[in-house]
Formats: C-alpha cells, structure tokens, sequence
C-alpha cells in the first residue's frame, strides 16, 4: 500500500509531489527546504535553514511511524558547498549516532533564498525483515 504524506506547503500542489511517500516499509522523504510552512518564511541564515529542514524531515517522519533514528540515506544539497562545514554541528546532534549514508551535493536550488535543502530515506523499523 502506498501511503502519501503532505506538510501543507503550497508547493506540493502547485508542482505534483509529496513531501513523502511511505511504501513496503519505506519511506521516502522528498528534498525539503528550510522553509517554517506554518509561516511560508525562510531565513536568511543556512544553518538556521538547516536546522528547520530537519524539523520539517521529522514531522513527515513523524507521520508516517517513523524518527531520524530510522533514516539509512541523506542527500544534502547546497548551492554553495562552502556554506556546509557550518551545518555540521547541527546534523551531526541529529545524526552523529545514527550515522546513515550520506551524499552532499553542489547544485542551485528552486528559489534563491534556500540554501540547503535535505532528502532523506528510512525504513520502518516495523518492517517485515527489520
């Protein structure tokens, strides 16, 4: 059964996607902006951008059954690489025990305030097999 999971942002609607999609066990996190969807406002400031993307990753998470803890895969994408060393206090006090696979990629982003955005994977830990 395939499970779809939406923040509320205005930008799932307008382009045709799901913040994430729960199937066999997975989930499947979509890259996700640093953006307070309560608010629709972004800082300015990467880490605190950084910050709030993975408070944004933990309610999808959240909604479908699953926590950080879960997560085996994480992309980081930053339209300036230089901007990532001061994201590592951050994702390592969300991720430094956790430890999944991760990628971090150079390349520029749908709006010009965004300065990192992160998609993740997890598996369930209610999966059959897990």
């Amino acid at each position: 059964m395939r499970r779809l999971i939406s923040s509320g942002s205005s930008f799932e609607g307008e382009i045709g996607y799901s913040r994430a999609v729960v199937i066999d066990g997975w989930v499947f996190v979509s890259g996700t902006t640093g953006f307070d969807y309560a608010t629709m406002s972004i800082s300015d400031d990467t880490v605190a951008q950084c910050d709030q993307a993975l408070k944004n990753i933990e309610a999808a998470l959240a909604e479908a059954g699953a926590t950080l803890s879960d997560v085996v895969r994480v992309t980081y994408i930053l339209p300036d690489r230089d901007d990532f060393p001061a994201c590592w206090p951050v994702l390592k006090s969300r991720f430094g025990e956790i430890r999944p696979a991760a990628t971090m990629l150079e390349a520029g982003l749908s709006d010009p305030r965004m300065r990192i955005e992160i998609e993740v994977t997890a598996r369930l830990s209610t999966a059959p097999g897990t």
